[in-house]
């Protein structure tokens, strides 16, 4: 079957829906959304009919069905649970040259209700024929996931200009290039940021430029704790769009094959022990990649406003007048205690959380250790498996009891994840004999006990408990 795409305006204009239930209840909510008229006859109506019957909203027809209907509509949607009735009425709209759609008889209908991904005034309608209306909704949240809403404000933006740009590049080619930077360029970062007027006048200001080049730009990303399926819609289209990717060692490689495959990918990451390069260094490679007009994705493993350098990335940017915007990701926090089971608050365990880092014993002097030892609170430890014994040994001197739960996410929302779980005075043996490794965050306090009750994800947690028993086994084996 071939079909024309068309685009109608039916604003204002009478459609007739003959059926009164959810089918027609969606057909006809979608013709209210475009300003439709709509008339419906049907022996009964779906509890929301009625309320838009109520409403005025529709108009309705009762008693027998009158052929004259049809005469005064501009389109007529058949979707009666009567198959010889629906075939009648596709007869008397073919008679009258009347537009039909016969619910689920692609060869009844003379038009299809497409699949729709709505950015107004940009509209992207998408159509199998009829033959796999699936597959067309498949398609079109392929689409919702990769156009934001601000292609709507940009299409706004490009038609009250559109007259001056003909007039400025009559050339179809120069036009194109224009095009191209305009969407492309800071005009449609600026656009994203809601900064309208900002973004009106700085494509104004390009538009009567003697020569324009393309300048780069810089989006600082979040790319969560790992799982490829934790980031954000928007995080996963700026990584369709750059040219080039500064990524930390942190960011899995399951997030960074989502990248657009022709991007350059750079590791920037720190290492303990030896950095492979100084953030002095990142912030000059970010200036260089800009300057020469490259899109750029700072890509941090996490959230980088948490323990990422995220801000003193942007004060460079700031500094160097280079257009950014910023995508949050879920931190390391939240994300590893939802996927061992902890929740990082219970009203029964705890009402507070404290987000800390122990990356170096420097940092740990400038904690406040007598409030983190308090109990019924929970401390979520960044960077913390290299200093645990230190962490162990001021939290009990504080007054932290020792019995007090903890739970330690090695691998959080990967496939290789690991939890151990124990007691504040078994924390640091059970890290060492168990052998956890960076990335890990240590999650302290009473909810970190629910861990082996609630744990969902990987493999079940193992506990301080069963190497106690490991080990006394162990022991009675040496003596026999």
């Amino acid at each position: 079957m071939s079909l024309l795409p068309l685009f109608a305006d039916l604003s204002g204009r009478t459609v007739l829906v003959l059926g009164g239930g959810t089918v027609a209840e969606r057909k006809i909510a979608l013709l209210l959304g475009y300003g439709v008229k709509v008339v419906i006859h049907a022996p009964l109506l779906s509890p929301q009919l009625e309320r838009w019957r109520s409403e005025k909203r529709i108009d309705y027809r009762d008693g027998a069905f009158q052929e004259a209907w049809l005469n005064s509509m501009w389109l007529i949607v058949a979707a009666s649970s009567d198959p010889a009735f629906n075939r009648y009425l596709a007869k008397l709209a073919g008679e009258r040259r009347v537009f039909i759609n016969v619910v689920d008889d692609a060869v009844l209908s003379t038009f299809h209700f497409p699949a729709i991904v709505d950015r107004s005034p940009l509209i992207v309608a998408i159509s199998s024929g009829g033959t796999a209306p699936m597959l067309a909704r498949m398609v079109r949240e392929r689409l919702e996931s990769m156009l934001d809403e601000s292609w709507g404000m940009m299409a706004e933006l490009c038609s009250g200009l559109r007259r001056s740009i003909r007039d400025r590049f009559p050339d179809l080619h120069a036009r194109r290039s224009f095009y191209e930077l305009l969407l492309h360029g800071p005009v449609a970062m600026l656009v994203r940021k809601k900064r309208i007027g900002d973004a009106r006048r700085a494509a104004v200001k390009l538009l009567h430029a003697d020569g324009f080049t393309q300048n780069g730009s810089v989006v600082l990303v979040g790319a969560g704790p790992g799982d490829p399926g934790l980031l954000t819609l928007r995080a996963l289209r700026a990584m369709n769009e750059a040219d080039v990717i500064l990524h930390d060692r942190l960011v899995s490689s399951e997030v960074l094959d989502l990248a657009r495959r022709d991007a350059e990918r750079i590791d920037v990451g720190k290492r303990v022990g030896g950095h492979q390069i100084t953030q002095e260094r990142i912030h000059a490679l970010i200036l260089d990649l800009v300057t020469s007009g490259k899109k750029v994705i700072r890509l941090k493993g996490g959230d980088p406003f948490v323990f990422g350098r995220g801000g003193e990335e942007l004060e460079f940017l700031r500094a160097h007048n280079i257009c950014y915007e910023v995508v949050p990701g879920i931190t390391a926090a939240i994300a590893c205690a939802a996927y061992a089971g902890v929740p990082l608050t219970h009203r029964d365990h705890s009402r507070s959380v404290h987000f800390i880092t122990a990356h170096c014993r420097d940092s740990l002097d400038t904690l406040d250790w007598p409030a983190l030892a308090r109990e019924r609170q929970t401390l979520a430890v960044y960077m913390g498996v290299a200093e645990i014994k230190t962490l162990q040994t001021r939290l009990l001197e504080h007054g932290r009891a020792a019995d007090t739960p903890f739970a330690v996410v090695e691998n959080g929302s990967r496939s290789q994840q690991r939890v151990v779980t124990g007691r504040l005075d078994e924390l640091a043996t059970c890290t060492q004999a168990y052998a956890l490794r960076s990335p890990a965050l240590l999650i302290l306090g009473e909810v970190a006990s629910l861990a082996p009750r609630l744990s969902w994800f990987g493999q079940a947690p193992l506990t301080g408990a069963e190497l106690q028993s490991s080990r006394s086994s162990n022991d009675c084996a040496r003596a026999a």
